[in-house]
């Protein structure tokens, strides 16, 4: 079955500006270009409903200038009053988060500065900088409450500009795989999906009767998001039906890094992307097991993402990824923290002899990953007193209940390993053990790449190659599966084992794309270190959203070469999470229970703080007994069981087509085309904001100054050795400031920053600000001239460094016999018939260019070889060219002639 030609639908609502008048808001939307407009209308007379009217039309730059116009004039006071104006601009803006209400009206709030973090294929990944809540009715129809700015402040102490990003094409709740799966969708299907319905719009083209729904078209396919790891679901809710759909944006929260690996030049990204789940949401001690529906606490979904950066296209570049998850038990179990001690003992909450809230758990999962599930399981095994090991028995109990009905291929697997005890052994290695673990479970999941096995691995077979997992596709692999990694906290222990397995499944990536010869990485060297850093920055992130401090123990601490200054940092962190799940965990989680909609404030009911506990708003089976009850013996869902291993999320079929919104469009417009919205030929380029050469780079942050001789990033290199800690001299680096630049912590370049609401521009458009200072990608602070000197000493290395020998300055006497030698040898070799100079070819040329190969081997030879030769469309080309310059033009073809049209359209249209 012939696959259709697809790609992303790309939102053409990338740029706001917010609009006021006494009665409406007017928010205008516009695509990077600037030639495409829409238009919402909110109303402003209403105190307590929102009412939002989209007109659904598109319009051009002329159109929006003028009604803005009209507007303007329509709302002043006085009939040609100059001095104040009936339309003002309120702010400009990137995106719409939601909109909320509480005891009185609507806020809208508007993503006001942005980041680029992350880029897959041309598609941009952003991180939230700022924001700004905007109250929607005017202050004549505005009904006061006493409580309102309480629960304004609660819902604002969720910090926005703290790891939640998004994307205008690529959708982030969803894995690659699935991205990838659903664009090479069977050609058949997608036609019944497409979308009948087009606007209606002027052509004038028609004649010629180049229609876009002609043989070149694409289909633009843009897929429902996976909501449990959108966390603005609910503030979108009152919108979703009755706004067109790029208005709307999904933001996800956790966690989004990008590196770039150089092999010998080429181009490598290596993406960490975490998706926090928004279902049974919380902090630390307060969130623990799971609720009634399956969901359970500190959810993260880890997706790594490999592709060769030098190709950008989803259908011709080269794409791996590989996704592992972290969960807490899945079961009713708690911590009472009103003791005040440090480990609280844990309570099994309310028993479940039939493992109902951990089928439920595991039948997401088959859904989402298929078969088969893996379960790390790192709590204590051994205890003196009886603690983390309550957990252990009762998962197993689950366990092995569930996998009774499971067909024996498809069965939950359970590994446990006490790593703690392991860790206090001094006869044991940790990541030896681990990776151990990390191969079997690698090999049984596989990964996801989106090209067939290349033709390097077919002649020389890698024996862990042919051993692997998942399922093989025509068009490459796929990965079937998970790894549930869980300790208590889901924090330490967790991120230390999840490093390892991605560790182990990079180079099967690696390896997949071609780029090693072997499915093995090593420690020290850039690639894993470039790795390890990624993951570092990743757990202390998850860590400080969870139990709100940084990662207590690290990939170093279990490796045991941690410095001797690691021990005070693991108890000031140690410190620092004890106090915040003490005294700020409660406020907090009040926060995410407002922000995600848990809590909904109403006149009558108790408020959020008088509330002695939340546990009635995540379980909802306290509040209402259900009508369904699940079967003890068939917990899955219908149709998942027939489709395993593959996951029954990325199955076709009419239910998952239903998710799928399906257009068709020509190559050349806008919504789909990856290529104009990733360079931006309209706009002004600056090296120093161009996000690829900002983040962290192998060659320049990990891979030693003097290397030359082995620049490879899979050669081990000494412990100390790095690009960072070779920069100055040991007794000044406290003065030269070295900035890591991970995608967690680079600064915004400054033409994502969003214009400041007072500018004076009525146009419409977002003029972005120019006049700010570059930054660049590795700053170095120098303090004097001394340390400039000696900097620089590093960068010029000798020749002794580079090639490993000294150049002198005259050969010596038995170095000049030797190449005396070698002359008298090649002139020899190159005697030849006088008559064999004489061509037949009359080219004046020839007397210059005379190249006659000299032995059998005439395309390849280290003496001579044979012109280039041209074929025959490259030599039409390069006449048309002369006759260009000449002024003889080529008639247009056809592609060509689309092109202009198409140009015509976006520009005047």
């Amino acid at each position: 079955m012939p696959v259709a030609a697809a790609a992303p639908l790309i939102s053409s609502v990338q740029k706001l500006v917010l609009y006021e008048t006494r009665a409406r808001y007017f928010l205008v939307g516009s695509n990077p270009a600037e030639t495409k407009y829409r238009v919402l209308k909110i109303d402003r007379t209403e105190p307590k409903d929102l009412v939002i009217i989209d007109d659904k039309h598109v319009y051009t730059q002329q159109e929006v200038r003028e009604l803005l116009g009209r507007l303007d004039l329509g709302n002043r006071t006085k009939m040609g009053q100059k001095g104040s104006s009936g339309l003002s601009r309120a702010v400009s803006a990137f995106g719409i988060v939601g909109f909320v209400r509480f005891l009185e009206g609507y806020y809208i709030v508007l993503i006001t500065k942005r980041r680029k973090m992350a880029d897959i294929g041309g598609h941009a990944i952003y991180k939230i900088e700022d924001t700004n809540m905007i109250y929607i009715p005017n202050d004549s129809v505005r009904v006061s409450h006493p409580d309102e700015a309480r629960y304004l402040r609660i819902f604002q102490n969720v910090d926005l500009s703290s790891n939640f990003y998004f994307s205008y094409s690529y959708d982030l709740s969803h894995s690659l795989q699935y991205n990838l799966t659903v664009l090479r969708m069977p050609l058949e299907t997608l036609k019944t999906e497409t979308t009948q319905t087009r606007q209606e719009s002027f052509d004038i083209f028609e004649d010629e009767g180049l229609s876009t729904q002609g043989g070149s078209g694409i289909f633009g396919i843009c897929s429902k998001p996976y909501e449990k790891y959108v966390w603005n679901a609910k503030l979108l809710e009152a919108v979703r039906g009755a706004v067109h759909r790029d208005w709307l944006l999904y933001i996800i929260h956790g966690f989004c890094g990008q590196s770039k690996l150089l092999i010998y030049g080429r181009p490598i990204y290596v993406t960490l992307i975490a998706r926090r789940s928004s279902k049974f949401a919380g902090t630390r001690f307060l969130k623990r097991g799971a609720n009634c529906e399956g969901d359970v606490a500190n959810e993260v979904e880890t997706e790594q993402i490999l592709y060769d950066a030098s190709v950008m296209s989803f259908s011709a570049g080269s794409y791996s990824s590989y996704v592992q998850v972290r969960g807490s038990v899945p079961l009713y179990w708690s911590q009472d923290i009103s003791t005040m001690m440090p480990k609280p003992p844990i309570t099994l909450d309310q028993a479940d002899p039939y493992a109902h809230v951990a089928a439920l758990h595991f039948d997401q999962m088959l859904q989402r990953f298929g078969s088969p599930i893996i379960i790390l399981n790192l709590v204590k095994e051994r205890e003196k007193r009886k603690h983390e090991r309550i957990l252990s028995e009762e998962l197993v109990a689950a366990v092995t209940y569930l996998n009774q009905f499971l067909p024996p291929e498809h069965a939950i697997i359970y590994i446990p390993w006490d790593m703690a005890k392991y860790t206090k052994s001094k006869l044991c290695n940790v990541l030896d053990r681990l990776n151990v673990i990390a191969e079997s479970v690698v090999k049984k999941t596989g990964f996801f790449v989106n090209r067939p096995d290349s033709y390097c691995s077919i002649l020389r077979p890698d024996e862990k190659w042919n051993e692997l997992g998942g399922c093989v596709v025509s068009t490459g692999r796929l990965q079937t599966g998970v790894l549930r990694t869980n300790c208590v906290d889901c924090l330490d222990r967790t991120n230390t084992a999840q490093f390892m397995v991605g560790k182990c499944a990079l180079a099967y990536q690696l390896y997949s794309l071609g780029l090693i010869d072997k499915p093995n990485l090593q420690f020290d060297t850039d690639a894993v270190r470039l790795f390890e850093e990624l993951y570092e920055d990743h757990g202390d992130t998850l860590s400080l959203q969870y139990g709100g401090s940084q990662l207590v123990h690290r990939v170093k601490t279990y490796r045991k070469i941690a410095p001797w200054t690691q021990h005070s940092k693991d108890i000031m962190q140690t410190l620092s999470r004890y106090y915040s799940n003490a005294f700020s965990d409660a406020d907090r989680q009040d926060s995410i229970n407002l922000f995600l909609g848990v809590f909904k404030p109403a006149e009558g009911k108790p408020h959020l703080w008088e509330l002695p506990t939340d546990f009635y708003l995540h379980h909802k089976n306290t509040l209402s007994l259900s009508q369904t009850r699940q079967s003890y013996t068939y917990w899955w869902t219908t149709g998942v069981l027939k489709h395993l291993p593959l996951p029954f999320d990325e199955v076709t079929c009419a239910e998952n087509r239903r998710k799928l919104t399906v257009k068709k469009f020509h190559k050349y417009e806008e919504e789909i085309d990856i290529h104009n919205e990733f360079f931006r030929p309209y706009e002004l380029s600056s090296f120093d904001e161009t996000f690829c050469l900002a983040m962290t780079n192998s060659t320049r942050d990990f891979m030693p100054k003097n290397v030359g001789i082995d620049p490879s990033p899979f050669t081990v290199r000494k412990p100390d050795e790095t690009g960072k800690s070779v920069l100055g001299n040991k007794n000044n680096r406290e003065e030269t400031v070295l900035q890591r630049k991970t995608a967690a912590s680079a600064p915004p370049p400054p033409s994502e920053e969003a214009v400041s609401s007072s500018s004076e521009d009525d146009s419409g458009t977002d003029k972005e600000d120019e006049g700010a200072v570059s930054q660049r990608s590795t700053p170095v602070k120098v303090t004097d001239a001394g340390d400039n000197t000696k900097i620089t000493e590093n960068v010029v290395q000798s020749t002794k460094d580079v090639y490993g020998v000294n150049l002198s300055d005259i050969p010596s006497e038995d170095d000049l016999a030797i190449y005396a030698r070698f002359v008298q040898l090649g002139q020899s070799q190159h005697k030849h018939d006088k008559g064999s100079q004489q061509f037949c070819s009359k080219h004046p040329l020839d007397k210059v260019i005379n190249l006659i190969p000299i032995s059998s081997f005439s395309q390849d030879n280290i003496y001579e070889v044979q012109p280039p030769r041209a074929d025959r469309k490259s030599i039409e080309i390069f006449h048309a060219h002369i006759q260009a310059g000449r002024g003889n033009m080529q008639p247009l073809g056809r592609d060509d002639f689309l092109m202009y049209r198409e140009y015509i359209r976006n520009r005047y249209m």
